[in-house]
């Protein structure tokens, strides 16, 4: 009862308005005001064009108000804002809606996931919601997809994924798409063959599913000579995609195979892991794959944002899809057809010599996992991870959270067992002062770096660019603070007192631009005086 009067008390009329149908998905990018995909948009630049905030006026940003989670673990979530409402997550798969102006809950969904759910390989967390229509959606530790009614977090309908009890598990941030919830899944570690589903939006029905392993017949099994290890191929899908909705493309990056650091008994390319995929999303069939690390061994998973906007290539106008992927390399592609157009080392590496003129990695000899273990840089959390960039179009920028550390790998015999770790080896990351963070600025076309901010320590929080000319980021240490987009200069900082691993969002009511990010069990919103 507690839920239903409070929200009784404070009105309904903002949350039953909420709508976001398909079309006011495709125009978010203008909509400023509200924060409709877990990315920002469907082109995943991360970018707000507010600037009531500002390079002139940051300085003077003050907390506005704090939401104190129930949650057991860390927050991951980047809050959707809809007319007012505000959507999160906390671990390990509870949804709250919160009054934006205030940060008051209005309901709280819990899907009563139990203390014994697999995870293996990841985190008791979530990453945040999708919403269509009326409806709120989330993916949940235990593998289910629920549709929730967005006025009062009542159940529409559940949807069992996949099998947790064999490795597989969610944490990612839905997309929706044209009457579609898109989502992929988690369990690389686990020996899972990895995917990526559709499902109706108002029944819960899988409409499609593409396999990112495939199997006997299909394309790319070639490149899995073994008769069986595609078996367990992993291929996890487990961040969020982009959308293009004039070409129809969703762009979803594939995670590392398995078993991950042994790679005898998986011999060739291993497609589609590591991969960046465009799939039709009418259809989910494939219309172009680009690999980045084939045969990986250090997982160096391509899950990282694949970040969509349109820049001019040896002069002509492109359209083009970017990711600063784990392995240390910045990649650009053509996003109609998947050409490689440019790849540059924007992180410390030591495994390749670089890029061949299709945009194969040219690997140095005797990087590969060993018994006694071998040193190679980046680590297996790689130079960025799931945490997302920002794509700024007023500098042509792409921002990146860096990790500059590295790992000695390790070889060791891999046996599948259903719901265990099949893995094949580990890690030992260098730590210390051998280990560092940044927030790094590269040319979005180029590659080029074009400032640096060195922060103390690898950081596991995402960035945010506005039309303000800032850069907002988070910090293990709780920091969390402004710098000039074009200058890399600091201009602003906060400190939240618990660590910073999230992604930093805006949005505007009542004429106020808002900052907001989350840290550690709290959701913090900023705004000027």
């Amino acid at each position: 009862m507690r839920q239903l009067s409070f929200v009784a008390a404070l009105g309904l009329s903002s949350i039953a308005s909420a709508q976001v149908p398909f079309s006011r998905l495709v125009a978010a990018e203008r909509d400023s005001a509200n924060w409709l995909t877990y990315s920002g948009s469907y082109s995943a630049q991360r970018y707000s064009r507010l600037n009531q905030i500002n390079a002139r006026n940051v300085a003077s940003l003050k907390t506005a108000w704090v939401y104190q989670s129930n949650g057991a673990g860390t927050m991951e979530t980047t809050p959707l804002v809809v007319d007012g409402v505000m959507y999160v997550t906390e671990a390990p798969s509870t949804v709250v809606a919160l009054d934006a102006r205030t940060g008051r809950e209005l309901w709280h969904y819990d899907p009563g996931i139990a203390n014994n759910t697999g995870y293996i390989g990841g985190a008791r967390s979530n990453r945040g919601v999708a919403m269509l229509d009326s409806s709120v959606y989330v993916a949940t530790l235990d593998a289910r997809l629920v549709a929730l009614d967005a006025r009062n977090g009542a159940v529409r309908w559940s949807t069992k994924i996949a099998e947790n009890a064999k490795g597989y598990f969610e944490t990612l941030a839905p997309l929706a798409v044209d009457g579609k919830i898109i989502v992929g899944i988690a369990g690389g570690e686990a020996g899972i063959r990895g995917f990526v589903d559709a499902y109706d939006a108002k029944t819960g029905k899988r409409m499609w599913r593409f396999y990112t392993v495939p199997g006997p017949g299909e394309p790319g099994f070639e490149t899995w000579p073994d008769t069986s290890s595609w078996r367990t191929g992993g291929g996890a899908t487990w961040l969020t995609g982009s959308y293009d909705p004039q070409l129809n493309l969703i762009y979803w990056g594939v995670g590392n195979p398995g078993p991950d650091w042994n790679g005898e008994g998986r011999p060739g390319d291993n497609l589609y892991t590591c991969s960046l995929i465009a799939l039709d999303a009418t259809t989910g069939k494939l219309r172009w794959h680009f690999q980045f690390t084939p045969h990986d061994t250090h997982d160096w998973d391509a899950t990282e944002i694949p970040v969509l906007f349109d820049g001019v290539i040896a002069g002509n106008q492109r359209k083009l899809v970017a990711m600063a992927n784990r392995n240390a390399f910045y990649y650009v592609l053509d996003r109609a057809t998947g050409e490689y157009l440019v790849g540059r080392e924007y992180a410390h590496q030591t495994w390749a010599k670089g890029l061949d003129a299709k945009g194969r990695p040219i690997e140095i000899p005797g990087k590969l996992p060993t018994t006694d273990g071998n040193l190679v840089y980046p680590s297996l959390q790689g130079s960025t991870n799931w945490f997302s960039p920002s794509y700024s179009p007023q500098t042509n920028a792409l921002y990146v959270a860096i990790r500059e550390m590295g790992s000695h790998y390790y070889k060791s015999d891999a046996v599948y067992q259903a719901g265990a770790p099949f893995m094949g080896g580990g890690e030992r990351a260098l730590d210390g002062d051998s280990a560092s963070g940044a927030i790094r600025a590269i040319d979005a076309v180029t590659g080029a770096r074009k400032w640096n901010f060195p922060i103390y320590s690898p950081p596991w929080a995402g960035v945010l660019s506005t039309a303000g000319g800032l850069v907002f980021a988070g910090t293990n240490e709780g920091n969390f603070f402004a710098l000039d987009a074009t200058t890399g200069a600091s201009l602003w900082d906060f400190q939240t007192g618990g660590q910073v691993r999230s992604g930093p969002m805006s949005f505007a009511l009542d004429g106020k631009q808002y900052i907001v990010v989350a840290s550690r069990r709290n959701v913090y919103a900023f705004s000027l005086p």
